[in-house]
């Protein structure tokens, strides 16, 4: 329960937390970003053929970003007095970032596909969060957002990079 002054012995009660919407967001990239990094370490697992000895080691760095991005979106909603996901149970029930069994016949540009379409839907979700953000008027857990989105955008356009296509960050 929080309480804000508003003027001599006057304090307004308020029932809910603040940046409940932003939390929410917050959250949900906790069990994506979870997802995320498993999708990823897949692709590290299952690669074989053409380009394996520049992509495996690239792979690292991946994981690397997308688990430094979630050590920071969880320790901002603790700072906003939030729980974050913390079981394999709450973030496989969570994310939105399906799953598959890894399978040796899938080709390095299918997994790589894959991670597209990992990284789009987060950077469409890092842009949820910058729009709750401002709505709610949390500029610093905005600022961690539009870092990360452009950040995932980077990763989005140097995949498809590596496939001969075009970013269609805008598509």
């Amino acid at each position: 329960m929080y309480y804000t002054f508003i003027g001599a012995k006057n304090f307004r009660r308020y029932e809910g937390m603040k940046f409940e919407k932003t939390k929410e967001v917050l959250n949900q990239l906790v069990a994506d970003l979870s997802q995320m990094s498993m999708v990823i370490h897949q692709t590290h697992w299952y690669m074989r053929g053409p380009g394996f000895l520049t992509l495996h080691p690239m792979m690292d760095d991946f994981m690397d970003d997308v688990n430094d991005q979630l050590d920071e979106i969880s320790e901002r909603l603790i700072t906003l007095d939030g729980s974050p996901y913390s079981t394999l149970r709450e973030m496989a029930d969570q994310t939105k970032i399906p799953d598959e069994v890894g399978r040796w016949d899938r080709t390095m540009e299918e997994r790589l596909a894959t991670l597209v379409k990992g990284y789009r839907y987060l950077a469409d979700l890092y842009q949820k969060g910058i729009d709750v953000t401002g709505e709610e008027g949390d500029d610093p857990t905005q600022d961690i957002f539009i870092e990360f989105k452009t950040a995932t955008e980077k990763r989005i356009w140097m995949i498809q990079a590596h496939l001969g296509k075009a970013p269609e960050i805008d598509a």
